[in-house]
């Protein structure tokens, strides 16, 4: 069997684990294995590292599917990229700002970079602010800037800036730059420099839970994030393991009869028969004492 065939059937696999995390219905499986597998297969290199680290592969697929998003190479929302030796999910400044006008968090959004020749008007950080540039000249100078500006749903506006050097300073402190291997921020600093800025600027937005998966899941597993005790890499954002261990999963159970979890969080795990009859019989107990439980089945 081939390397590429071992890969492939490694992402066929996740079928069921990516229908029980998805959060977005428009995600196809079919559609996102496909692509996960053009991308993996285009280089050597790629499927050396995935062969490699292979439940690597898994998670960056469930990933997809927990937050939301696409490798359809024409959104331009995402990647599938080998880094530190394992294949990881990478999300775009677009593939954010796409997020969160698909949940609603904002109505349009756009990021730029400001150069040394531009002329840029701030006008308050609830107006959207005037760049005047040449977009045909060969030199515009050096980046001095960057910054978002968003339209939210109920029609206010909301304005981010950054300097270069507080985008370079927050790159200073990330993880990826900190290994000193390649990645992003040397191969495409531009693009990261919008994505630093985006990043800060959602703080400001209406809360949704898919983006925030998004930047939780680039600063621990896409070490882009400072370094802290609390942004150790996970393996997958809301992507339960393949099994539960007894003890975890009667925690769960517990959970569950104390309202405090809900079956559907459960299930996104993959339970063996005997756990699911357990948690289908805690189901119909609650049921027959009135005890209302949001099964979501």
């Amino acid at each position: 069997m081939s390397n590429i065939q071992v890969i492939s059937d490694d992402i066929y696999g996740t079928r069921e684990v990516f229908a029980s995390v998805v959060t977005d219905k428009d995600i196809n499986f079919e559609r996102e294995a496909g692509f996960a597998i053009q991308a993996i297969s285009t280089k050597e290199y790629t499927i050396g590292v995935a062969m490699k680290n292979r439940q690597s592969v898994i998670d960056a697929v469930t990933n997809i599917a927990a937050i939301g998003i696409s490798l359809n190479p024409a959104k331009k929302q995402a990647y599938l990229v080998p880094r530190d030796g394992k294949i990881c999910l990478d999300i775009s400044y677009m593939g954010l700002m796409d997020l969160a006008m698909s949940t609603g968090s904002i109505k349009w959004a756009q990021a730029a970079l400001v150069h040394a020749t531009d002329t840029f008007t701030l006008n308050g950080y609830d107006k959207p602010p005037q760049h005047q540039f040449n977009p045909f000249a060969s030199d515009r100078g050096a980046i001095v800037g960057v910054y978002v500006v968003v339209k939210t749903a109920d029609g206010e506006y909301l304005t981010h800036t950054m300097t270069y050097e507080q985008a370079i300073a927050i790159r200073n402190r990330s993880q990826a730059w900190k290994s000193g291997q390649s990645g992003p921020w040397k191969s495409d600093e531009s693009e990261m420099i919008k994505k630093t800025c985006v990043k800060q600027a959602y703080k400001y937005w209406p809360k949704t839970e898919r983006l925030e998966k998004a930047i939780h899941h680039l600063n621990t597993d896409g070490a882009e994030g400072i370094v802290t005790v609390e942004n150790r890499p996970a393996k997958a954002i809301d992507a339960a393991p393949r099994t539960l261990k007894p003890a975890r999963f009667m925690a769960a159970i517990e959970a569950i009869k104390a309202g405090t979890y809900t079956a559907q969080q459960l299930r996104a795990y993959s339970l063996t028969t005997d756990q699911e009859t357990t948690l289908q019989e805690a189901i119909t107990a609650m049921a027959a004492t009135d005890i209302p439980e949001d099964t979501h089945a």
